[in-house]
């Protein structure tokens, strides 16, 4: 975990103040997860258009994914009435990280896994957690990197506005 750690700083650490994310205004890529939970099917980015999209790549060693997580349950329950679908993406390479995460942190939106980092390469993130919102048509319109609580009230208002908007 310590080296898996290290090496995303270290990629961090060289990217800095250049943006390799996914911009804005670019289609949801494809993206198919394995669900944390077996009960649910393959959770496929592209197959919740029709829906707001919360997705936020996160790890368990991540100080300030623990502290956005409160803020996306509050979301959940709030807005999912209104057709917001939060995606959390686990990018830890062994399971039992997230899980201990989780025990700390329990989510009440879909966690997906991604232990390979196929996603995230796909969405070239470079920080953690990353946030993406993808609009009813599938298009990514916002990127946050990181979480600070400063930062709820205008992802807030970037949800809220997103959801009164017309496919």
């Amino acid at each position: 975990m310590k080296l898996h750690k290290t090496l995303w700083m270290v990629l961090l650490s060289l990217t800095m103040g250049q943006v390799w994310a996914l911009d804005e205004g670019v289609d949801v890529p494809e993206c198919v997860m394995q669900p944390f939970d077996a009960s649910d099917g393959q959770v496929d980015l592209k197959a919740l258009r029709g829906k707001v999209v919360y997705v936020d790549f996160w790890a368990s060693w991540c100080g300030p994914c623990a502290k956005s997580f409160p803020f996306m349950n509050q979301l959940h329950r709030n807005l999912k009435e209104r057709g917001l679908e939060v995606v959390a993406v686990n990018v830890d390479e062994q399971l039992a990280d997230a899980e201990e995460f989780l025990v700390k942190q329990p989510a009440e939106f879909r966690i997906a896994l991604d232990s390979q980092q196929a996603c995230a390469k796909t969405f070239d993130v470079q920080a953690m957690p990353s946030t993406y919102l993808v609009d009813r048509k599938g298009v990514i319109r916002y990127v946050h990197m990181g979480f600070r609580a400063t930062d709820a009230d205008n992802l807030r208002s970037q949800v809220e506005q997103l959801l009164s908007e017309t496919p």
